[in-house]
C-alpha cells in the first residue's frame, strides 16, 4: 500500500500542471459534458501510466530510444497541438447540449493518449522522481513496480476526474456566446503551447 500511494501523489502531481491536456480537457468538458472531459484526462491517464512502466521498470532502452527521438516526438506533438488549436478556434457551439457517445470519445480518449506519448519529458519526470525517491525496480522487484504504476494511473485519473467535475458543475451557465469565446481561447493556447513545441527544436 506504500509503494500504491507513493504512486498515487506521483501521477496526481504529474497530472496537475495546467498544460495543453488540461486546457482540451475543460474545453471538452464545457462543450460535451462530463464524461468527454473525463475521457480526454483518461487518455492522459493512461499514457502517463506507459511512462511510470518505463521508468519504474528501468526499461533504459525505451527510455533512451524516446529521447533520442525528441526531435521527432516534439515535431509530430507539435504539429498535431498546433491543428487541435486550429480546429477548436474554428468549432461552433452546438445548439444543444450534445454528450460524446462512441466514435467521439474514442477520439477525445486518443488524441489526449498520443499527445502525452509525444511529449518525451514525461519519461524523464517520471525516471528523476523514481530515482529520486529510491523507488525505481533495479533488483528486479516487479510486484513493487506494478503497485506503482497502478499509483500513478490512479493518481493522474482522479485529478481528471476531479477537474471535469469541477468543470461540468459550472458548465450549465455557459451560454453559446460564452462558449464560443471558451473555443477561441482554448484554441489559442492549445496552438501556442504546439508553437512552443516547435519553436523549441534545434
Amino acid at each position: 500500500m506504500n509503494f500504491l500511494l507513493r504512486g498515487f501523489i506521483i501521477g496526481l502531481s504529474i497530472a496537475a500542471p495546467v498544460g495543453p491536456i488540461g486546457v482540451l480537457c475543460i474545453r471538452r468538458t464545457l462543450a460535451d459534458g462530463h464524461m468527454a472531459g473525463l475521457v480526454s484526462g483518461l487518455g492522459a491517464a493512461s499514457a502517463d501510466a506507459i511512462y511510470g512502466c518505463i521508468a519504474g521498470f528501468g526499461l533504459t532502452f525505451i527510455s533512451n530510444f524516446l529521447v533520442g527521438q525528441q526531435f521527432w516526438l516534439r515535431l509530430i506533438g507539435g504539429i498535431f497541438l498546433c491543428y487541435l488549436g486550429v480546429k477548436t478556434f474554428l468549432s461552433k457551439p452546438a445548439d444543444q447540449s450534445v454528450t460524446a457517445k462512441g466514435n467521439g470519445l474514442a477520439g477525445m480518449y486518443s488524441s489526449t493518449f498520443f499527445l502525452t506519448l509525444t511529449n518525451p519529458m514525461t519519461v524523464i519526470s517520471f525516471a528523476a522522481i523514481f530515482a529520486g525517491l529510491g523507488l525505481a525496480s533495479s533488483r528486479g522487484n516487479y510486484a513493487s513496480a506494478a503497485l506503482l504504476i497502478s499509483g500513478v494511473f490512479l493518481g493522474s485519473a482522479s485529478w481528471w476526474l476531479i477537474l471535469s467535475g469541477l468543470v461540468s458543475a459550472f458548465r450549465a451557465r455557459f451560454q453559446a456566446l460564452r462558449l464560443k469565446w471558451v473555443n477561441r481561447i482554448s484554441g489559442l493556447i492549445i496552438a501556442g503551447f504546439g508553437l512552443i513545441a516547435l519553436l523549441s527544436l534545434r
